[in-house]
């Protein structure tokens, strides 16, 4: 089972580049800016990812993020996330970003997108890995700094693909910013958001039907209202979920009591992904083989997994038949 999930081609669609950032990068480049962080090791940080629920995670999160002051950082950042991509056989990946939380630090919004754009074109001529970038709006400010960052963005809209919705989820339903990502699709941007990861189903509902999103980022919820779970089938609206965040978040106390597999054999266009996997112990291999280690699945079921990325991913046609064509003929040789 490791070797055949090792060498499946992988398609990561929920995966935050700032939560990428492992501990000993996260010194070097502290180090590097002068930054003072409240930890005295790679190992001491390592001890503090003993999380609670999201929240106690985004206040480490957002500690962390502070030592990203300049484009090289955000290049290496992401040069680091996609070495491991190429570990991992990930061949393409959407990534998000989340301005706000450098903006706010005084960080230019071209720092950040140039950074992080330079290290995916050169994975895209090196490594052959195929990437889009998403922008965020941290949903616990506000709407009007939703807006100003939209407005930011207009000048990087060739780099920029769609905009999401993340942070903290309890208090913040996809309601608040309504308004905004009528305004992002209006502007050509396609659209996603974090829906029933700690909120309830509705607010997947709100998610599709009042923010009119191309793709529900995690959306386990989504098992309290069988109905939804039957929509969410007919139309193949994608779920991006990340199975190693859920259980070190407590969303599920076991990966044994996650409902990813019972969903996609409900016909549930399920994904998997990351997430923030430097803060939640794996990167996409490794929670593809916590799936598989936890329940009675298949070659074909977790290459299902892949191919439901590809169906839900935002490349062309063309890339979507070659990446179709390499996982089927890997499943075929398994």
């Amino acid at each position: 089972m490791k070797s055949f999930v090792t060498g499946l081609p992988k398609v990561e669609l929920h995966l935050h580049i700032e939560g990428s950032l492992e501990p000993e990068l996260m010194f070097e480049l502290a180090r590097r800016n002068q930054v003072a962080i409240p930890f005295s090791s790679p190992d001491e940080v390592r001890a503090a990812y003993q999380f609670t629920n999201l929240q106690s995670f985004l206040n480490i999160y957002y500690q962390g993020a502070n030592v990203l002051l300049t484009e090289q950082d955000f290049f290496d950042l992401t040069w680091a996330y996609l070495e491991r991509c190429r570990a991992d056989n990930v061949q393409h990946c959407e990534i998000f970003f989340d301005p706000q939380t450098h903006t706010d630090r005084g960080v230019a919004f071209a720092t950040v997108v140039n950074g992080i754009c330079a290290a995916l074109t050169k994975a895209e001529q090196e490594l052959a890995i195929s990437s889009q970038l998403i922008m965020c709006f941290l949903r616990h400010l506000d709407e009007d700094a939703a807006f100003a960052t939209l407005e930011m963005a207009l000048p990087f809209k060739d780099k920029i693909i769609g905009v999401g919705l993340d942070s903290s989820e309890q208090g913040n339903p996809p309601e608040k910013f309504a308004r905004v990502f009528a305004k992002a699709k209006a502007l050509g941007f396609l659209t996603v958001a974090h829906a029933g990861e700690e909120g309830p189903a509705q607010n997947i509902v709100d998610a599709i039907e009042l923010l009119q999103v191309n793709r529900v980022d995690h959306g386990v919820s989504c098992a309290q209202d069988p109905a939804l779970v039957a929509s969410l089938a007919a139309t193949r609206m994608p779920l991006t979920v990340c199975p190693l965040s859920n259980t070190k978040l407590k969303v599920f106390e076991h990966m044994t009591d996650h409902n990813l597999v019972e969903l996609l054999r409900q016909g549930v266009c399920v994904t998997i992904n990351s997430d923030d996997p430097a803060y939640f112990g794996g990167y996409m291999t490794a929670n593809f083989m916590a799936v598989a280690e936890a329940f009675a699945i298949s070659n074909a079921e977790l290459a299902q997994f892949s191919l439901n990325a590809i169906e839900a991913s935002f490349i062309s046609q063309e890339r979507k038949d070659e990446l179709t064509q390499a996982v089927e003929a890997y499943l075929q040789q398994a």
